[in-house]
């Protein structure tokens, strides 16, 4: 029988904030959103960020800030970055508590929120409390000094279905299509794992030792096994994600991922096959570049999908600072899941450093192979070769992967030549 987890905050089910009608919005003051606040609308209105009904309200925002927890039911649960709706001063004046705005896109209006609160955006305390520093040379700071908006806005969302026209709209998925689909395979345990980036063949080795650790632990009968890449808005020298899902599907659907690096006796021994049990689901959602904070953010969103591990490797969502210093440690985002505000039902599965080595002719945890022989090129040393047209060694990066971001590369710069 499926194990598939409640979703965060004690509910049943997933929040489901979608109508098939708005009604009469002409009267109706307008709040214009950008790109990342309506992904993050309709994340909440899916169920990803349950059990939220709508952006933040002043009480939520200040107690994540100062708590690291929401409070539902009489009883606290884990949250980590504040979900609030920025508006700007003039939009801030026509909203009062408890009317409704009518929530509008490039002139297109998508959306209703019943107002609960309006307030003002300390930017600074924002950074501090959520990043853990008060510079603000770096990405994830960059998010919010960079919107000129300065109040906030909460409420109750109802959104009109979302339109994708994306050419991998397919491959993602919500709270409900991956429930719906755990239930179906019968998994009786199932992995996630998080990324923005294309795949080394280090980054895939993670997937691959979190399922087997699983598997080595628990016993499942059928694992399932998640690459949940991150396709919402990244910041402008990240691979896009039609390209990296490119690079995703090749990998599972050349049956790639672990070849060379996985326990073949353990999955035969098992009677499973993490090749069939791959699933490709891509979430829709921003990233904010903030290190522990966003790893707690994370296991959030993976719960709410129904799976019951989560990754989270070393420098889990990690951006560094523009002289290119550390904000967190390594292992920092671990070890916020020992320290959390509040009550989280998915468990996590800690990764190490991993790399190639020679000794064993496969990829393996740094820990594990002291003394050893590394295989390692710098994520600078990649991009160089591939931006000259060159394949890198397979002992980092498969082939298949190679291939798409050398002809991404190649449009690129041709672009701009």
């Amino acid at each position: 029988m499926a194990k598939i987890l409640p979703p965060h905050g004690g509910l049943d089910e997933p929040v489901n904030r979608v109508v098939d009608t708005l009604g009469d919005t002409a009267g109706m003051p307008k709040i214009n959103v950008v790109a990342v606040d309506q992904t993050s609308l309709y994340r909440i209105a899916d169920g990803t960020l349950s059990p939220l009904t709508g952006p933040m309200g002043k009480a939520d925002y200040d107690q994540v800030l100062n708590e690291k927890s929401i409070t539902r039911s009489g009883e606290k649960w884990a949250w980590a970055i504040p979900v609030p709706l920025p508006v700007t001063d003039a939009e801030a004046e026509s909203l009062k508590a408890g009317e409704k705005a009518a929530l509008e896109f490039e002139g297109t209006v998508f959306g209703v929120i019943t107002i609960d609160s309006v307030y003002d955006w300390d930017k600074a305390e924002f950074i501090e409390k959520t990043y853990g520093t008060s510079r603000t040379d770096h990405p994830g700071a960059r998010l919010w000094t960079g919107d000129e908006r300065t109040k906030l806005c909460g409420g109750e969302i109802s959104l009109l279905a979302y339109s994708d026209d994306r050419e991998f709209k397919d491959r993602i998925m919500s709270p409900a299509d991956t429930r719906k689909l755990l239930a179906e395979e019968g998994y009786d345990a199932s992995i996630a794992f998080q990324t923005r980036n294309p795949l080394h063949r280090a980054h895939e080795y993670a997937l691959v030792y979190g399922a087997e650790k699983v598997l080595r632990d628990e016993k499942p009968s059928k694992i399932g096994v998640f690459l949940n890449p991150l396709v919402g808005q990244l910041k402008g020298d990240d691979v896009p994600a039609a390209t990296r899902m490119l690079t995703y599907e090749r990998l599972i659907d050349g049956h790639y991922l672990g070849d060379g690096d996985k326990d073949v006796d353990l999955w035969k021994s098992s009677g499973q096959d993490i090749n069939q049990q791959t699933k490709l689901a891509g979430l829709d959602m921003r990233m904010y570049y903030g290190g522990p904070s966003e790893a707690v953010m994370h296991a959030i969103y993976r719960q709410n999908l129904g799976f019951t591990k989560f990754i989270i490797g070393r420098k889990h969502a990690d951006a560094p600072y523009d002289d290119k210093t550390d904000i967190w440690g390594d292992f920092d985002a671990q070890e916020i899941f020992t320290k959390l505000g509040g009550k989280l039902s998915i468990e996590t599965v800690n990764v190490g450093f991993a790399a190639y080595f020679e000794e064993i002719a496969r990829v393996g945890l740094v820990e594990d192979n002291k003394g050893k022989t590394k295989v390692s090129i710098s994520g600078t040393k990649v991009r160089t070769i591939l931006n000259s047209g060159d394949m890198p060694d397979s002992r980092i990066m498969r082939p298949s992967t190679a291939e798409v971001l050398i002809e991404y590369y190649k449009k690129k710069n041709a672009a701009s030549a």
